[in-house]
């Protein structure tokens, strides 16, 4: 979930030839961003390397909140401020592989606790994504306004999520359910972005934004679906 880019001319100005052609771009980037995302998480688990990343990171949460944080803001300041078509696909790479390593601690116990449950929460994330999209796209309405709710639903999550972190105690199923419609909301917002606000060199920094929603999204999906079992 990104802010809206406003200072050149957005994209619903623009041809309706060059409208889709931006939206379609997004969609491309994100598609294979999901795709890379799990290629490396392939690589991590089959090659031994996710077990080097897990131990250290399963006892510290906080560190993997604090690089998850970074990476997102880091990544997004970059790809919105520079015009380098190549330097917004090094950014894009680097906050994929960030995300990454971020995902390995969560994967690895549920991949130890719950066999099978990384398939069946990846499943329900894409076609709730999906959902999602279609839904904004049909519609054509302009969910801007969830902006500031997002902001400060956002900030009262992290809150949350560090107080839990610094003071043991457990959040429960029903903040994974709040967190999943939190993330749905923000599928909204960027897809309505992507139609109505980013500018037509920006489908990079627009797939990015779209992107993490979606992994966000599907961290909660999972908890819940391990909490489950």
């Amino acid at each position: 979930m990104q802010e809206n880019i406003n200072h050149l001319a957005p994209v619903a100005e623009a041809s309706v030839s060059d409208r889709s052609e931006f939206i379609w771009k997004c969609y491309a980037h994100v598609v294979g961003a999901i795709l890379a995302f799990a290629a490396i998480e392939v690589y991590f688990f089959k090659s031994g390397v996710a077990v080097a990343i897990a131990e250290p990171l399963i006892n510290n949460w906080l560190l993997v909140l604090g690089g998850f944080m970074l990476a997102s803001w880091g990544a997004s300041h970059v790809a919105h401020r520079i015009e380098s078509t190549v330097a917004q696909y090094a950014a894009f790479a680097f906050f994929i592989f960030v995300e990454a390593i971020i995902f390995v601690p969560l994967l690895f116990i549920a991949n130890y606790q719950a066999p099978g449950v990384i398939e069946s929460a990846a499943g329900v994330t894409i076609l709730g994504s999906v959902a999602l999209i279609a839904t904004a796209m049909i519609t054509r309405k302009d969910f801007s306004f969830l902006r500031g709710m997002l902001v400060w639903v956002g900030m009262l999550a992290l809150v949350a999520i560090v107080g839990s972190i610094l003071f043991g105690f457990q959040l429960g199923t029903w903040f994974s359910v709040a967190m999943i419609g939190f993330a749905g909301a923000a599928v909204l917002y960027d897809t309505s972005n992507i139609m109505h606000h980013y500018p037509a060199d920006r489908y990079v920094a627009a797939a990015m934004a779209l992107f993490a929603s979606i992994a966000l999204m599907f961290w909660y999906i999972l908890q819940l679906f391990m909490s489950r079992d």
